[in-house]
């Protein structure tokens, strides 16, 4: 007979992985810092290796959404740590900002996609994905114009959205101990 195991839910870890990294990430893009070590750790640290680790779990629990955001996502932050500082290690050429800007619309649309599959889920979820949706496109039009303005917006927008993500991997996990919604989530 099949041992059945209760998993606890990875989603909380991924959510937070995300969510700080992405606010801290953004208060750079909004202009309030230089880019520096500690949002580059993070986004290894915890936005990388943490979200992919919380994918990898998904997967376990047969959740085919959880764990290619997750798992995505996780390597969307190490790829960003790796080609901002490849070139400082003079092991790659830094991407001219045109270029760069393709990489945040493929993101874009991939999390675009993405935002179409939460339809069915809660409406905080639909929040993050819909607005992360338009900060990569926000980002993108940053990288082609040049505009500071643009990379401001998209700075504060970001923040939102990461705000957003810890809002929700918090409830889910003050929810589940509480054993009652205290943090609602606008379930569908």
């Amino acid at each position: 007979m099949p041992q059945t195991a209760n998993l606890a839910n990875p989603a909380p870890l991924g959510l937070m992985g995300f969510g700080m990294t992405t606010v801290l990430l953004n208060i750079h893009n909004a202009g309030f810092f230089p880019i520096s070590a500690m949002i580059l750790a993070m986004g290894l640290c915890y936005g990388g290796i943490a979200q992919v680790i919380a994918g990898i779990l998904e997967f376990k629990k047969g959740n085919t959404f959880g764990l290619t955001a997750f798992t995505s996502y996780g390597f969307f932050w190490i790829s960003l740590v790796a080609l901002i500082v490849m070139p400082k290690l003079g092991l790659a050429e830094a991407t001219p900002h045109a270029f760069m800007a393709w990489y945040l619309i493929m993101w874009g649309i991939f999390t675009g996609f993405m935002f179409v599959g939460t339809l069915c889920g809660n409406r905080v979820l639909q929040f993050i994905f819909g607005s992360l949706t338009i900060l990569f496109f926000l980002l993108a039009i940053r990288d082609f114009t040049g505009s500071e303005l643009i990379g401001t917006i998209a700075g504060f927008e970001g923040i939102i959205c990461g705000l957003s993500a810890i809002y929700l991997g918090m409830a889910e996990v003050i929810n589940e101990q509480y054993g009652r919604t205290v943090l609602p989530i606008g379930a569908k």
